[in-house]
């Protein structure tokens, strides 16, 4: 018996300084997306606090039976406008260091490994939480998604383009790619 998640990163979002919208663009991205789950039985929904991950959220829930959850550990590892005063180019010089080197702690958020972490934690969590053969749709950040791959996968994986990603949570992590 397993659990199967769907792991989604939020729908395209306005380029601005803290917790932002989705674009027009966003919306038609996230109703396609919804439209791709409104076949299939979602047990549950769970997103990031942030605007853009709650809102691609809402849209999949329209055509789903399950309500959204909100969790903060779905947050990204850091958000431009975490850290008071930072220019844009700082933040993304931040981010990159800790792409890098997945240890490095900076001055707001969390590192690359603890971010990926905490996502792998909060997916066993609701694994014991929901019944067996769920679907659960998660609504996140790229990053944060990017974050748990690297401390899943084998080192030695390459992903092509339209390579599918299909986790399965069983007592271990097990991993389909298609």
């Amino acid at each position: 018996m397993s659990t199967t998640f769907f792991l989604v990163r939020h729908a395209i979002k306005e380029k601005a300084f803290g917790d932002v919208s989705i674009t027009p663009e966003g919306i038609m991205q996230a109703q396609l997306t919804a439209k791709h789950f409104c076949t299939l039985p979602i047990t549950a929904i769970v997103s990031s606090p942030l605007q853009r991950a709650k809102e691609t959220a809402e849209y999949i829930a329209l055509g789903a039976t399950a309500s959204i959850e909100v969790d903060a550990r779905l947050r990204e590892r850091a958000n431009w406008g975490d850290l008071p005063g930072q220019t844009f180019e700082e933040f993304v010089a931040m981010w990159d260091r800790c792409t890098r080197e997945p240890e490095y702690m900076p001055p707001v958020g969390d590192s690359a490994k603890q971010a990926g972490q905490r996502l792998s934690s909060l997916l066993s969590e609701l694994a014991e939480l929901h019944p067996p053969q769920s679907n659960i749709v998660i609504v996140t950040h790229g990053g944060l998604i990017t974050d748990f791959l690297v401390g899943t996968l084998p080192k030695e994986q390459t992903l092509r383009p339209g390579i599918q990603i299909l986790l399965k949570y069983r007592a271990s992590w097990s991993r389909s790619v298609r």
